[in-house]
């Protein structure tokens, strides 16, 4: 009887979270079939989701109207870098705030969490004065400096902190006993051990740079040197209208590695989340 129920309730809580995933799946997959639709499909009424005549010409087209591979790899290496920079940030940082006790700890981590409740459009002017007077306007660094050391760093400090607290004293006591200081504890003991929160710190700051709209709009003029988010708005043709194919297609590229990705490494990023004390 037990055995019956637990099916029971097994089978409609997948059926309670399929009925949700609905809203999220069905624009996601209307995205991707409508890629490969000819224009005038995309507006057919009553709308279909799929189509008798499948062309690929829109993501050709998206890379012949601009420089979309340029582009990609824009977005593509300016996120990584950005990832792997806060996860150097906010590991070492994570891990002065949990192990190490020096007077104001508490405050100043306090004050370093007032950094997630303000918001980019506040800083953006001042920052771009900063950068002007520098000379970086129109190049990639305020895109990886601002989002390197900003908002998801400090997130990512949390995440860290949170997950190297719950770490056993008696680690770092036999890290002490080899002879090992403190980066040598926090490199050969506590990183190896944190993969669950260095895995959900990662996604969540791929996903932020990734996703980086405002910053690129005020900080790049050169379409060479533009986004994957910015280029997106670009397919326009000659009297403004949007290139709804084209865009889609482009949109669709934009998407799926990053939804790939998640799919791989989502059991890491909800160990991780699990672990650091974020429920």
């Amino acid at each position: 009887m037990s055995n019956r129920t637990s099916w029971l309730r097994r089978t409609l809580l997948v059926a309670a979270l399929a009925v949700l995933a609905i809203p999220f799946a069905v624009p996601t997959i209307w995205m991707v079939a409508a890629s490969i639709k000819p224009l005038p499909e995309i507006f057919k009424a009553p709308p279909s989701l799929w189509t008798e005549h499948p062309t690929l010409a829109a993501y050709g087209e998206a890379f012949t109207f601009q420089p979309f591979a340029r582009q990609y790899v824009n977005s593509v290496y300016i996120a990584v870098l950005v990832t792997l920079i806060t996860l150097l940030v906010s590991s070492m940082a994570g891990y002065a705030f949990a192990r190490i006790r020096f007077p104001g700890a508490n405050a100043l981590f306090l004050v370093v969490l007032t950094g997630l409740l303000v918001p980019s459009e506040v800083t953006i002017v001042p920052l771009f004065q900063v950068f002007k007077r520098a000379g970086l306007i129109n190049t990639h660094w305020p895109l990886i400096l601002v989002t390197a050391f900003g908002a998801p760093c400090v997130l990512a400090s949390f995440i860290m902190r949170q997950f190297f607290i719950a770490l056993p004293a008696e680690l770092e006591e036999a890290g002490r006993l080899d002879g090992l200081g403190r980066p040598g504890i926090w490199w050969r003991i506590c990183l190896p051990l944190a993969r669950p929160a260095l895995s959900a710190v990662a996604i969540l700051t791929f996903l932020a740079s990734w996703n980086l709209y405002l910053e690129p709009t005020v900080y790049l003029t050169s379409p060479e040197l533009f986004t994957l988010p910015q280029a997106l708005t670009r397919f326009t043709d000659a009297y403004g209208a949007d290139m709804w194919n084209t865009q889609l297609a482009a949109a669709t590229m934009t998407v799926l590695p990053v939804l790939i990705v998640f799919v791989i490494a989502q059991r890491q990023f909800v160990e991780g989340l699990a672990h650091s004390g974020l429920k």
